[in-house]
């Protein structure tokens, strides 16, 4: 079992920057005030004292200096990291900077994706469809199995692409049948995973019942019974939390 109380000494000044990559417009719940706000929860249920910027990186919006104590998190989107449009080739561009200065950088999802394709992996619309629901993983790096003692990672997801090949230098750290690098990190400075470890229950449901209509019936009615697992958002959080010591 991890202890997450030590976070309280060690990352009470800590400031995370989220590069909101998509609003999701109409496809939050009344109950979720915005899509960074559900990082805010998550991260907020570990420890209250974290500031947060948030910057429209669709619209150009940018931190104007960067800072090696603070965290760049890269989330979502419904957008695919091989779009070639420009606000997702600037992305690129920053990342390469945030990877050269070696500042702490985490991808969630899309966020995953536009990381590995910056950097010199492959990103690829996935033949196996949607994957939906929660998936078990299974952990293949040993410095993950801190986090994951049980040697397996269970997260929500909602994605159709998937990283195919990975950037120099990186090493993938969990992977699975359906999506062959589930999560990877560069030296110690950076930190990716396929899954969704700002999701609820509530919220995947909420997507699976109402935003979900390119999906097969038997893909969502499989994803829906697989709610019925917990999901390992906080040792998500342990694990990135500690790439800012």
């Amino acid at each position: 079992m991890i202890d997450y109380n030590h976070f309280r000494k060690s990352f009470y000044t800590m400031k995370i920057n989220i590069l909101l990559c998509d609003t999701f417009p109409g496809l939050l719940p009344p109950d979720i005030p915005s899509y960074s706000s559900m990082f805010q929860r998550l991260f907020n249920s570990v420890e209250s004292s974290i500031q947060y910027e948030v910057f429209d990186v669709q619209h150009n919006i940018y931190p104007e200096t960067l800072n090696d104590k603070e965290l760049y998190l890269i989330p979502g989107s419904t957008a695919s990291a091989y779009d070639n449009v420009p606000w997702i080739n600037r992305l690129k561009e920053f990342i390469q900077i945030l990877h050269h200065k070696k500042m702490k950088t985490v991808g969630v999802c899309f966020g995953h994706q536009i990381i590995a394709q910056a950097l010199g992996g492959k990103v690829v619309r996935a033949l196996q469809g949607w994957g939906i629901g929660i998936r078990s993983s299974i952990i293949v790096a040993p410095k993950a199995e801190k986090y994951f003692p049980q040697k397996e990672m269970r997260l929500h997801y909602n994605h159709h692409d998937q990283v195919i090949e990975l950037p120099p230098h990186a090493t993938r750290f969990a992977t699975s049948d359906f999506c062959i690098n589930e999560g990877f990190f560069i030296e110690d400075h950076i930190l990716t995973f396929q899954g969704h470890p700002e999701y609820t229950h509530e919220y995947n449901e909420y997507i699976l019942l109402h935003h979900a209509s390119d999906e097969p019936e038997e893909v969502k009615t499989k994803a829906l019974r697989s709610l019925a697992n917990k999901a390992d958002n906080l040792a998500v959080v342990g694990f990135i939390l500690d790439i800012i010591k």
